[in-house]
């Protein structure tokens, strides 16, 4: 497995002290960048784009959300994990909407951070248990029954919430990735939701999938 290069952005000294002894205790992990501060963190990205980003949201100076926002909009591919304590829901759907693939609680087991990192690494999104249950009854739309999406869209649906690229997707329904665009294109649409997180969230909160 390729070395996964992390940076580390958290106004908590202490913490990013003891995610950084974490992190190198696991194989393949490396902590190439850590700050207090998100300004620090878009100076870092001139010189150097880290493989995965632990992202605090509350922080002074420039918030996560705010350096999630700037950082993604010149580098869109970046992917960014929300640290986040439980009681921080204000600040969910900013950071969804701001483009993070997954959030990870601060009270987080060393196999989870573990589990987050590889799965926002391979491409894929990851939320806590106890985060993705809190975010299904906030502010998504919320409607019942599957009259709303097609059969198909729902097949889809379910795919790309559990990771799937638009590749696997078309090889696992014997359908071309041109078709399976339109599918997720018409599905974004429908749940007005802007990337993969939103979509699982809103999936959740809508009875189209379970996690």
């Amino acid at each position: 497995m390729k070395q996964i290069k992390i940076a580390i952005v958290d106004d908590h000294e202490l913490f990013r002290e003891g995610i950084r002894l974490v992190i190198g205790q696991i194989e393949n992990f490396e902590v190439i960048f850590d700050t207090s501060n998100g300004n620090y963190f878009l100076e870092f990205l001139r010189n150097s784009i880290p493989d995965v980003v632990l992202m605090d949201i509350s922080m002074p100076v420039i918030d996560g959300v705010e350096t999630t926002q700037k950082a993604i909009e010149f580098y869109p591919d970046l992917k960014v994990i929300a640290l986040t304590m439980f009681s921080d829901t204000t600040n969910y759907t900013k950071m969804i909407n701001a483009g993070v693939k997954g959030f990870v609680l601060k009270k987080a087991t060393k196999f989870e951070l573990q589990q987050a990192i590889t799965s926002v690494f391979e491409g894929s999104i990851y939320f806590s248990q106890e985060i993705i249950k809190k975010l299904a009854f906030k502010s998504f739309s919320h409607i019942h029954g599957n009259e709303y999406l097609t059969n198909r869209e729902i097949d889809i649906l379910h795919l790309v919430c559990k990771g799937l690229t638009t590749q696997e997707i078309a090889e696992k329904l014997f359908i071309s990735a041109k078709t399976v665009e339109t599918h997720r294109s018409n599905i974004f649409l429908k749940a007005n939701v802007r990337n993969v997180a939103g979509l699982l969230v809103w999936a959740v909160n809508n009875n189209y999938f379970s996690i």
